[in-house]
């Protein structure tokens, strides 16, 4: 289960032998975090009921109580890596606020009738002034490619640059992006690539100010369910929306891409994955971030393309997402001084959580990001070894 020592496991349960905070602190220095320490990873507790917090409601408490400024540290992203590192969020995870969680997540499909849109109205929707001032100037919400970039725009562009390449874009062909964000896929291609692109997302201010965006391109965004599209493009991909499909819907998301692809079409997906397959996310990510989400594998993914599509190419450039987290994150505190006047303190350590935590979860290896090329059987193949 962890990487921890068994004493330690044992610790973590065993209230009746030692105090919450004793048994805390021999947690965190198996990881190399002092608790009061003077290294910039190590943490600073400003109020002592974090300890029988973090014991009772494991990682939920963990990042509960630094939203609620019990405990600081200088260097928030590394402090999360250590414990990523060790594996420690799968202990943490271990309490009971988990149950209900994955009993709805295996007896219910989340993602599906009004489930869908939470995410949209709690996170997607949450002011496009603060996506505006956090990411790059193309608003691609979603993981950089810097290979040969030194800054969070460039790699934006080199990203989709390398996705119109892997699916051989060239002017005049029509493209379907499934979860379109703002737009930065549809204008990058309709404005490089001369391509014809319809997106579609559930988010009402993605709608709005994508539209405006590409204006004058021959671009449609539509406020839609992917399962409501119909039609014939060349290529259907999606960047960035697995993550909110679920585990009981790979396989409707795999016949609606092969429904609306074009003979010959290819398929792209780009998405975050994980390196266990379950049908939940970590319980802080669900309560405040992403309602619903879930992290696919590429073992649930394969499972769902068999008999439909042939996987041309996988590419994993997870730590690159380390990276662009990282400039999120620069950005947003460089923006909070105009941003706090709409969003409370809470908000701010909230999302530098949030920020962290993901990028801690890359550094560390937990999480993978994966760019699939798809084709259907029979379909000649070319070569789409563009990484």
């Amino acid at each position: 289960m962890s990487s921890l020592p068994s004493r330690i496991l044992q610790s973590t349960f065993d209230f009746g032998s030692n105090s919450s905070e004793s048994v805390v602190r021999t947690i965190f220095d198996s990881v190399g975090i002092e608790i009061g320490g003077q290294k910039k990873h190590d943490i600073r507790v400003r109020d002592p009921r974090f300890y029988s917090r973090i014991l009772r409601d494991g990682s939920m408490g963990f990042g509960e109580s630094y939203m609620a400024g019990w405990w600081d540290t200088d260097a928030l992203d590394e402090t999360l890596v250590k414990l990523g590192r060790a594996d420690v969020n799968t202990v943490m995870r271990q309490n009971w606020q988990m149950i209900p969680q994955a009993l709805k997540a295996r007896l219910l499909n989340m993602q599906r009738g009004d489930n869908a849109f939470d995410v949209a109205e709690r996170h997607y929707d949450l002011g496009n002034e603060l996506y505006t001032a956090m990411l790059d100037d193309r608003m691609v919400y979603t993981c950089g490619y810097w290979r040969n970039s030194d800054d969070l725009d460039s790699a934006q562009e080199a990203k989709l640059d390398l996705v119109c390449r892997k699916i051989g874009l060239c002017e005049g062909m029509s493209v379907l992006d499934l979860g379109c964000g703002w737009g930065s896929f549809a204008k990058f291609a309709a404005e490089r690539y001369g391509a014809k692109v319809t997106g579609v997302t559930i988010s009402k201010e993605q709608v709005e100010l994508g539209r405006h965006r590409c204006a004058g391109l021959p671009v449609d965004i539509r406020l839609q369910d992917y399962r409501d599209v119909t039609g014939s493009y060349d290529a259907v991909i999606s960047i960035g929306i697995m993550e909110h499909v679920g585990a009981k819907n790979y396989r409707t998301y795999v016949k609606l891409v092969d429904s609306c692809l074009a003979p010959d079409g290819v398929a792209f997906v780009h998405t975050i994955a994980g390196n266990r397959s379950r049908r939940d996310i970590e319980p802080w990510i669900h309560k405040y971030i992403f309602p619903n989400a879930v992290l696919p594998t590429i073992a649930q993914l394969g499972a769902a393309l068999e008999g439909t599509f042939v996987l041309e190419d996988v590419h994993n450039f997870g730590p690159d997402y380390d990276r662009t987290l990282m400039a999120w994150d620069k950005n947003f505190r460089a923006a909070w001084p105009q941003l706090k006047a709409r969003y409370d303190e809470r908000f701010f350590r909230m999302w530098r959580y949030y920020l962290c935590m993901s990028a801690a979860g890359f550094r560390s290896r937990q999480l993978q990001l994966y760019q699939l090329v798809l084709t259907r059987i029979g379909t000649p193949q070319r070569d789409f070894r563009l990484s």
